[in-house]
């Protein structure tokens, strides 16, 4: 080759692609103003999620969830100050608003019908709105939501629910479950992981009743709102900021003068992506690598994890009542066998983050002056793929609440709480049904994950060794009794920071950061107030291999060295995990 004859790639033949060096950055942005690209970007995948519509007014349907759609490899130029426009919400009866970034839209959502009959709007991209009264149409929704439900026809008056962008809304009809509720909305976060409202966005807004019908629409998850029910009766709610929800519908009659809520504003998540491909002169990626744009390759890991549920809340009643189940146990490589499901694999870059959930226990019923009532549900604990639901509330008069385990029955009732609610996939089963209440009148104990609850005695938990400390977890509360008559004693809270059941007295606390159920309350008739046991909040503990590094957020939560050479990261409150 003659002297000078060289390529401008150093001598390789071949195309040079255009690549980018975003490094993975992910940005959310939730209102008006500029995103920058980074010196070395030149792809991004962004989400956008248009503005949710208001509901319709008096007996109104629920509005249209704004419109959201995933743009992947969009090419940017670095070093741009690009404009973001977030849709706003719509008010009662009106249309959402367009959400531009990049030359593309997340379209809004159509309003919901308003009374007396009145279709819901129909909107180019997003979701259509739920129609308002006696047989009208729900509104049709474009190729980033869905249509609207229509109603039923007359007498009707049970408006149809907006549509979502991961399902239409539903119908208006004879007061069956889950009539009038908004479409659901589509989670995001195996795309865009860390995100807000656990990544679920564009739920349809609920639709709304008079006041002598049996329900009202709820607002579809990802931010919808509720309808409403009557003039207040059971009040509705507006679309979740940021989130494109759809606002709920305003109550009837139709005379009622009641206004529907309005919807949620959209958001837009960028990431800026890394891809290298094609060929690269020596110098180019010297040069590259030099300015810290090069990128580095993905590392591989296996995390084993214990992910246990918040506990469910001790019952109340007249006499004796059931105690909470204990948190949903999930677990691998540690503790026993049967429960052990495989560890987690992942291939990311250095330096990604994980959020991590920890489920509160839920509340022990106040049962004053002598009310009778089921203890709350605790909530769930998430770390990426895994999910323990919260344990079951404990029953008052009736039988105790499903959940990670069970809740125990109330005084003379045949059954307590399924457990494994919502059932685990794959195997094995997260927790067991809670007891039964005994022939006198004490409650049954709550459920445990490692034995249904019993008469009176709450299931048993299980021991767990990740962090080197072998404690128990997710023990059922006991059940409650009265302290007069032929009456034996209250329940024990199973092995596992659970309550113990009240003779005559409040149930005890599940212990925090344990998923034990609280122990259910007992009294004798005539007594003042006794309350329930609250549920313990749950826990995530997450081990690694020796190579990797662990940081949390916030401080409150841990990091440590199992003595095997591990690495842990202990959460006893919501935060996230960044592996390196």
């Amino acid at each position: 080759m003659p002297r000078g004859g060289g390529t401008g790639n150093g001598g390789v033949i071949g195309r040079t692609n255009v690549s980018s060096f975003g490094k993975c950055t992910q940005t959310v942005i939730t209102s008006d103003g500029c995103h920058t690209t980074q010196p070395g970007t030149r792809l991004v995948d962004t989400l956008l999620v248009g503005g949710g519509a208001g509901g319709g007014n008096q007996q109104g349907g629920g509005g249209g969830a704004g419109g959201a759609e995933i743009f992947t490899s969009v090419v940017v130029c670095a070093n741009r100050a690009y404009p973001i426009d977030i849709g706003a919400g719509g008010s009662n009866n009106a249309d959402g608003n367009d959400t531009t970034a990049f030359c593309k839209t997340g379209g809004k959502g159509g309003s919901g019908g308003t009374s007396p009959v009145d279709a819901g709007n129909t909107v180019p991209l997003g979701s259509g709105g739920g129609g308002s009264n006696c047989g009208a149409g729900g509104g049709g929704g474009g190729p980033q939501g869905n249509n609207g439900g229509p109603t039923a026809g007359s007498p009707g008056g049970m408006a149809g629910g907006g549509g979502g962008v991961g399902g239409v809304g539903e119908p208006g009809g004879t007061g069956a479950s889950c009539q009038q509720d908004g479409g659901p909305g589509t989670d995001f976060s195996p795309t865009f992981p860390g995100i807000p409202n656990s990544g679920v966005y564009a739920g349809g807004g609920g639709g709304a009743s008079r006041n002598c019908q049996p329900q009202r629409g709820l607002g579809g998850p990802g931010g919808g709102g509720n309808g409403e029910l009557g003039a207040a009766a059971s009040a509705g709610s507006a679309g979740t900021s940021n989130t494109g929800g759809g606002g709920g519908g305003g109550g009837g009659p139709t005379t009622s003068g009641r206004s529907g809520f309005n919807g949620g504003s959209g958001i837009v998540v960028v990431k800026e992506l890394t891809k290298a491909t094609g060929v690269w002169s020596m110098q180019s990626q010297f040069s590259a690598k030099s300015q810290g744009t090069w990128p580095e390759p993905p590392i591989t890991y296996t995390l084993n994890y214990l992910v246990v549920g918040g506990g469910g809340g001790g019952a109340a009643n007249s006499n004796g009542a059931g105690g909470g189940g204990g948190g949903g146990y999930r677990a691998s490589g540690f503790g026993p066998s049967p429960l052990q499901a495989p560890s987690l694999p992942f291939s990311a870059l250095s330096g990604t983050s994980y959020p991590v959930t920890i489920g509160g226990g839920g509340a022990g019923f106040n049962g004053n002056p002598e009310v009778t009532g089921n203890g709350t549900s605790g909530c769930a604990s998430v770390f990426s793929t895994i999910t323990s639901a919260g344990g079951g509330g404990g029953g008052g008069a009736g039988a105790g609440v499903a959940g990670g385990s069970g809740g125990g029955s109330g005084q003379g009732q045949p059954g307590g709480g399924a457990g494994n609610t919502p059932p685990t996939s794959p195997l094995p089963p997260q927790g067991n049904p809670g007891g039964e209440s005994s022939p006198d009148e004490r409650g049954g104990g709550g459920g445990g994950a490692g034995a249904a609850g019993s008469t009176i005695t709450g299931g048993t938990g299980v021991s767990n060794n990740i962090n080197n400390s072998a404690t128990n977890y997710a023990g059922g509360g006991g059940g409650g009794a009265r302290n007069f008559g032929p009456v034996g004693p209250a329940g024990p809270g199973g092995a596992g920071g659970a309550g113990d059941g009240g003779r005559g007295n409040n149930g005890s606390t599940g212990n925090a950061n344990t998923g034990g159920g609280g122990g259910g309350a007992g009294r004798n008739p005539g007594d003042g107030n006794k309350v329930g046991g609250a549920g313990g909040s749950g826990i995530v503990i997450i081990s690694g291999p020796s190579a990797v590094t662990f940081a949390v957020t916030p401080c409150t939560n841990t990091t440590g060295t199992h003595p095997s050479g591990a690495k842990l990261a202990t959460f006893t409150v919501n935060g996230t995990l960044t592996v390196s």
